[in-house]
């Protein structure tokens, strides 16, 4: 059984950055009952150099946008990356769904093959599609979700792996 380029994004991309509003809804019911600053979630680190927690919902969401518009050969939207609040970062992740619900399979299957060059500064990477979706992107979404999940988890939000994995 062979999947397709679109049912490997756009579906699983929906699917997360849909847990991680929900992750967000049970930070904000988190700080409303301790009557906690929201401001200490979303500004968080695990390290000092890592990413705060409100960039890391960026960086998921810039990720799933951007590698379905370079597969779907469309014009990848741009967000001011001014999130502070709960709301605003569930506001970009919905902005983030709708937009990827407008793409179809026909724009994104058959592009296993498409070159996607990805600048970086100066430098240059080059990818074929698949491997710019398997090897780069879904790990990197990944990565930036699993994070944004930790940095709740540690600082005291109920969630779980249920909350994470939600309804795949």
């Amino acid at each position: 059984m062979n999947i397709s380029m679109y049912q490997a994004s756009v579906p699983r991309f929906v699917n997360m950055l849909g847990n991680v509003a929900n992750l967000l809804d049970k930070a904000q019911a988190h700080v409303d009952a301790r009557k906690l600053d929201p401001a200490a979630l979303t500004g968080y680190r695990l390290f000092p150099d890592m990413l705060p927690m409100a960039k890391q919902v960026q960086i998921a969401c810039d990720t799933a946008k951007g590698v379905v518009a370079r597969l779907a050969g469309v014009e990848i939207p741009v967000h001011e990356d001014n999130e502070r609040t709960l709301p605003e970062l569930k506001a970009r992740i919905a902005k983030t769904i709708a937009f990827m619900q407008t793409l179809t399979p026909g724009q994104i299957d058959g592009s296993e093959e498409k070159e996607i060059v990805i600048k970086r500064g100066d430098k240059e990477t080059r990818y074929k599609g698949m491997q710019f979706l398997l090897g780069h992107a879904l790990p990197n979404f990944y990565f930036h979700a699993t994070t944004t999940y930790n940095i709740l988890r540690h600082n005291g939000v109920e969630i779980g792996k249920r909350d994470y994995l939600g309804n795949p």
